[in-house]
């Protein structure tokens, strides 16, 4: 019977720095390909969708396949006061197909894409950056600050939202954490992004909400909010002009930042650089210019979810903090 991990189980022992560590590792597997994935599927509700992410890794101390269920659903807060996104992950042992545990997947699914974050950040921004432009305030912005703060040492944070709510609350909150950096609420958008060394955008936009005009030569974009056909932050003019780094083609060209410049025309395979794995695999380099304008396009990845997934797993059986066993049928 498989174990039962709660979000408290998974909360007590996934670090910022161990997310990064193994989603760093999953990108690795994935650019040597030691890891496999089908793209994700969508079911479309009125008010959302779910996701289904099935993936297998199979790498040094790394041996499990299994499969992510997401929903999405954006107005959750206002209508039921429950998370945007929420999860479920099923870990099964590839070598005789039993399932060994399920685990809440809401918390590393933030985890993991703020991790990925912070992986691109690591291979594709100035070293020395100090800048940053937060483009929402939600819950992925924290973790994406959490995980880019382990690979620069910022100074300064730009927070921009449709709320000014949240881009106090944000900033107040974060001051507290990282006292050494000024958090700013910047209610402009163009003024956040201006002479920002990184750029990390959030939003659930459909019409892109940052402009070619406000990106200065060197800027590293991580583009984490398009997820889903149809959604874009980036005017395509933009990202054309940026060296576009992905996590994977077939779900970035569907659901990616380059989903609808590629549906239109506007761009072609031949226009991406590389896929991150590729990258932190040594295959393909990252950023080779100070003057480059680099993209990360993050769609997220199920080899993401899986590998971390299996690593909480493995510390709460090494602690014996074993959780419920439960029965599926």
């Amino acid at each position: 019977m498989p174990f039962l991990i709660t979000a408290k189980d998974v909360q007590s022992v996934l670090s910022y720095p161990l997310s990064l560590k193994t989603v760093e590792a999953a990108f690795k597997a994935f650019g040597q390909g030691k890891a496999y994935q089908p793209p994700k599927s969508y079911l479309t509700f009125k008010d959302g969708d779910l996701r289904s992410m099935p993936a297998y890794i199979n790498a040094p101390n790394m041996n499990i396949a299994g499969i992510k269920s997401v929903t999405v659903h954006p107005d959750n807060h206002k209508k039921f006061g429950l998370p945007t996104v929420m999860a479920t992950i099923l870990l099964t042992d590839p070598k005789n197909g039993s399932n060994i545990a399920v685990l809440d997947g809401t918390y590393i699914t933030n985890m993991r894409t703020g991790a990925a974050g912070g992986v691109a950040t690591k291979y594709l921004s100035r070293k020395e950056s100090k800048v940053m432009a937060l483009i929402g305030a939600g819950m992925q912005a924290r973790t994406q600050l959490e995980h880019i703060m382990l690979t620069r040492k910022l100074k300064e944070v730009r927070v921009h939202a449709r709320s000014e709510k949240s881009m106090v609350r944000f900033c107040r909150e974060m001051s507290k954490v990282y006292p050494a950096i000024t958090f700013l609420p910047e209610p402009d958008g163009k003024k956040a992004c201006l002479g920002a060394d990184i750029i990390t955008t959030t939003t659930t936009a459909r019409i892109p909400i940052i402009r070619k005009s406000w990106i200065n030569p060197g800027t590293h974009i991580n583009g984490i909010g398009a997820d889903a056909e149809g959604k874009q932050e980036l005017e395509t003019s933009l990202t054309k002009s940026c060296k576009i780094v992905i996590d994977e083609w077939l779900q970035a060209s569907h659901s990616g930042e380059i989903n609808v410049p590629i549906s239109k025309g506007k761009l072609k395979k031949r226009d991406i650089h590389a896929e991150l794995g590729e990258i932190v695999a040594g295959k393909k380099k990252g950023r080779t210019a100070d003057d480059e304008i680099t993209l990360f396009d993050s769609t997220g990845l199920a080899i993401q979810d899986v590998s971390t997934a299996y690593v909480v797993y493995q510390i709460l059986m090494k602690k014996q903090k074993k959780p419920k066993h439960i029965r599926l049928f």
